[in-house]
């Protein structure tokens, strides 16, 4: 059997070819994904030298924005629903999703207790850190795979209006690693 020429060749994918699993639950409502990674350089310079003679490498930050399409619930309530996700508040400013009993504890800085409860994330920003992998798989039957590692929510925003057909809520995120787009799948050509 001959194997296909598209498939012995570098392939391309498009957004409708991918899957994103957070902390490896699946949400099907991501409906985009952007990243950037971007790093301060800058120039040194000496006397005599109009022209920089190197560059000195600073901080690395890696940011992008998830746009999600809005059914009839919060666009991560599958992923906060789906895992152990516990966050701390304390007991006067948490008025729903209380499924324990207030602990003490003292808050070193002003030396005085405070109660606090565990529950399930309310705010996106809430949320802990988790990883994103994007799987691409095309018509061809090729794939490949990137990951966001340690992702935290900044921002939210959505809106409704009577001339949008789709309702959407888009958020923005900060990372602290960015893996490479890699093909997952080793073609074996049969005769």
């Amino acid at each position: 059997m001959q194997a296909s020429k598209y498939t012995e060749t570098y392939t391309s994918f498009s957004g409708a070819d991918i899957v994103a699993q957070f902390n490896g639950v699946t949400i099907g409502t991501l409906a985009g994904i952007t990243w950037s990674a971007s790093r301060e350089k800058a120039a040194i310079y000496t006397l005599g030298s109009a022209n920089p003679r190197s560059f000195s490498r600073g901080k690395r930050g890696i940011a992008g924005t998830l746009v999600f399409q809005t059914f009839d619930r919060d666009v991560l309530w599958q992923l906060v629903q789906q895992s152990d996700m516990v966050v701390w508040k304390r007991a006067s400013e948490y008025t729903h999703d209380v499924y324990a009993e207030p602990t003490q504890l003292v808050n070193a800085w002003w030396e005085q207790e405070i109660d606090i409860i565990p529950g399930k994330p309310f705010y996106s920003d809430e949320v802990p850190p988790f990883d994103i992998t994007v799987t691409y798989a095309n018509e061809y039957g090729q794939m490949a795979r990137r990951e966001i590692l340690a992702v935290e929510i900044l921002n939210e925003g959505s809106g409704i209006s009577i001339d949008d057909i789709v309702t959407e809520q888009t958020m923005t995120f900060v990372a602290r690693g960015l893996g490479k787009i890699v093909p997952t799948k080793q073609w074996v050509v049969q005769e």
